[in-house]
């Protein structure tokens, strides 16, 4: 009697050459190990990668880095999917360029010469993921921010009834500035948030990090001639970018400089490349106390957006919106006792051609 092939000798299934006219991505999954066995043109340019290179690679090269146990969930979702229970799920995926892009994921079963295996249809959801996140932001500002400092307003404009000017009148009136302050503030965010809704590709310009951050720098040592903000380049690196850029480091240098605890702060700024990804990395470093859990909370994309996880104003969403609007990706790191990373994330480019400068 001859022996029957191994599972691993076996040819392994090709997709029907009718599925590259498809703009949704297709792709066949061995679900034991999660590897990519074919896939369809639309895959290969949503991940930017080829057929063959998506054969070789693991799960986590395509994964955000937000997915610690990438492997392990995807895989666990094709061994469900093989054992009759199929999936359908969202998932933020890092494309050969570093450019993160949210897709929708459907596993069903799909058998080959009896053997299980799985097939995935892969969507690309950014837009309406980065949309759908937004109008949750500006529900919660409209609902809690400004109905909290209107409150405020209300309050103490009740109060100042009597025309003598009184230690009471002047704390009530330094209130309503205060409140008045935040609401500017507020609409701003919300200004800056509609801007990244509202941006093309095709407004971009393609820059170096240093000279892109360094204006940045410049304007904020302007408007806070105390503070101390230092650049350093460690490798010379270029982006794609537009006013959303802007919006985004500039808010991380402005939260290193107005909640410190000192005259004179320091904020340290290093552009390199990350030596996990490749991508673009900004880290920066504060003295600040450790920003709240509460505050963090509020970025993570699988937190219920509740009153009770508002964050303090709107600078975190707006950094995280315009990053993500440009495909890059947002980590905040607070110390234990006092200072905070905030890591940037971008996708590089090439410096133009024949344009050795900075611009």
């Amino acid at each position: 009697m001859s022996k029957g092939r191994s599972p691993a000798d076996r040819p392994t299934p090709q997709l029907p050459t009718a599925f590259n006219d498809l703009d949704i991505g297709i792709a066949v999954h061995e679900p034991r190990t999660g590897r990519i066995v074919d896939a369809n043109d639309a895959l290969e340019r949503l991940y930017g990668y080829t057929t063959p290179e998506l054969q070789t690679r693991a799960i986590t090269t395509f994964s955000a880095n937000t997915y610690g146990d990438g492997q392990q969930a995807i895989t666990r979702r094709l061994r469900a999917t093989a054992e009759g229970c199929p999936q359908t799920f969202e998932w933020r995926i890092k494309r050969s360029d570093g450019q993160l892009r949210w897709v929708e994921i459907t596993f069903t079963h799909y058998p080959h010469n009896g053997i299980p295996y799985v097939l995935a249809e892969v969507t690309d959801i950014t837009d309406y993921k980065h949309n759908d996140r937004r109008v949750s932001l500006l529900q919660r500002v409209l609902r809690h921010n400004l109905r909290n400092e209107i409150s405020v307003v209300e309050g103490f404009a009740d109060q100042l009834t009597d025309p003598a000017p009184t230690p009471t009148i002047d704390t009530c009136a330094e209130k309503i500035t205060t409140s008045a302050r935040k609401l500017a503030r507020v609409a701003e965010s919300m200004k800056q948030i509609e801007a990244t809704i509202t941006s093309e590709a095709a407004t971009r310009s393609r820059r170096s990090v240093k000279a892109a951050v360094g204006d940045i720098a410049d304007d904020v040592r302007a408007a806070y001639p105390a503070a101390t903000i230092n650049v350093i380049e460690t490798t010379p690196l270029w982006i794609e970018i537009d006013e959303a850029f802007g919006y985004a480091i500039r808010h991380a240098l402005e939260n290193g400089v107005e909640h410190a605890e000192c005259a004179a702060p320091t904020v340290r700024v290093e552009i390199d490349e990350s030596p996990n990804t490749g991508r673009v990395e900004i880290r920066i470093d504060d003295e600040n106390p450790p920003i709240p859990p509460m505050e963090l909370c509020a970025l993570d994309d699988h937190q219920a957006t509740t009153p009770t996880c508002h964050g303090s104003g709107c600078g975190l969403f707006v950094m995280k919106w315009c990053l993500e609007s440009l495909g890059g990706e947002l980590r905040i790191e607070p110390a234990s006792d006092r200072g905070n990373s905030v890591y940037v994330y971008l996708p590089p480019q090439s410096p133009p051609e024949g344009d050795a400068t900075y611009s």
